[in-house]
C-alpha cells in the first residue's frame, strides 16, 4: 500500500485546532494505537492513531526495530534521521516535512509523523517534473540534509495545493549521497528566497538546531550538514548530481 492511500475499514483521526504545538503534543504523549501497515514500506511503516485527551489523529510509527540494515548508514539510526530532517524543515520555515517525533511506541522506540491526506487525482510523475515552488524548496531542503533517496512516491500534494515530502530515514551521510527525482534547476540559481532562508539556517545550525541535531547526529554529519549549506550559500545555486554516485534513485517512484 502506497502513502496517502487510505487503508480500508480504519477510522480516519479527527482534526485538531490545527495549531502546532497541539499536534506536536499529541504525536509525543498520545496514546498509539496500530490500526494497519504499509506494506510496500522497505522498513516497517505502521499507520496508527494517536489519541490524547479525546482527540486523535492519524500518524505513521516507525520502530527502530522494523528498520532494515543498510551497508552505508548505522544500524537503529534511521528515526533520528528523520526526526532530524523535521528539524532542519521547520528551521527553514518551508513546513516541507510533516510534523515528526521520536518517541516509545507499541513496537518500541521509533520516528512517528503526522499522517497527510493527499489529492489522489495527481500525477506523481508530472509533478515530480514541474516548477512547483515547494519542490524547489524541497530540492534545497534535500541538498542541506543529503536526501539520498527522493523518490516520486515520497512526494505528498495536499487537496491545499501544498506540497510536503516523507521518508528522509536515509539523510545526513558525510558522504555526498544527493539522489533525487528534483534535478530539473540543477545549477541554476538559488534565488533570494533560498539564499535568505539558508543564511538563517546556517546561524541556527550555530545554536539551539545545531545542539538538537547532535541529539540525533553524530558530530561529523552535523559538520558536514554546516558545510553543505556553506557551499550552497558560496555556489549560489541548485547543485549538480555527483559524478560518483547514481543521481536518481531506484526504483524512481
Amino acid at each position: 500500500m502506497e502513502r496517502g492511500q487510505p487503508l480500508s475499514g480504519v477510522e480516519r483521526g479527527q482534526p485538531l485546532s490545527g495549531e502546532e504545538p497541539d499536534v506536536m503534543r499529541l504525536l509525543r504523549e498520545g496514546s498509539l494505537e496500530v490500526e494497519g501497515r504499509l506494506v510496500d514500506a522497505s522498513n516497517a511503516t505502521l499507520y496508527c492513531t494517536a489519541a490524547l485527551g479525546g482527540v486523535q489523529v492519524a500518524a505513521v510509527y516507525k520502530p527502530v526495530r522494523g528498520e532494515r540494515p543498510l551497508w552505508d548508514f548505522p544500524d537503529g539510526t534511521l528515526a533520528g534521521r528523520e526526526v532530524a530532517t523535521y528539524l532542519v524543515s521547520e528551521a527553514t520555515g518551508w513546513d516541507v516535512v510533516p510534523p515528526t517525533v521520536l518517541r516509545e511506541g507499541p513496537y518500541g522506540p521509533g520516528m512517528c509523523q503526522l499522517w497527510v491526506d493527499v489529492d489522489e487525482s495527481v500525477d506523481l510523475g508530472v509533478l515530480a517534473r514541474s516548477d512547483h515552488p515547494d519542490l524547489r524548496r524541497m530540492a534545497v531542503l534535500d541538498a542541506v540534509v543529503n536526501n539520498a533517496d527522493r523518490k516520486g512516491g515520497h512526494l505528498l500534494p495536499r487537496p491545499d495545493g501544498r506540497v510536503q515530502g516523507v521518508d528522509h530515514g536515509v539523510c545526513f551521510s558525510v558522504e555526498d549521497k544527493l539522489r533525487t527525482l528534483l534535478w530539473q534547476w540543477r545549477g541554476t540559481p538559488l534565488g533570494a528566497e533560498a539564499i535568505d532562508v539558508l543564511s538563517r539556517l546556517r546561524a541556527e545550525l550555530e545554536g539551539p538546531l545545531g545542539d538538537a541535531l547532535h541529539e540525533l547526529l553524530t558530530r561529523r554529519e552535523v559538520r558536514a550538514t554546516v558545510s553543505r549549506v556553506d557551499r550552497l550559500l558560496a555556489e549560489g545555486c541548485y547543485p549538480h548530481p555527483s559524478p560518483d554516485w547514481p543521481a536518481i534513485p531506484w526504483p524512481p517512484f
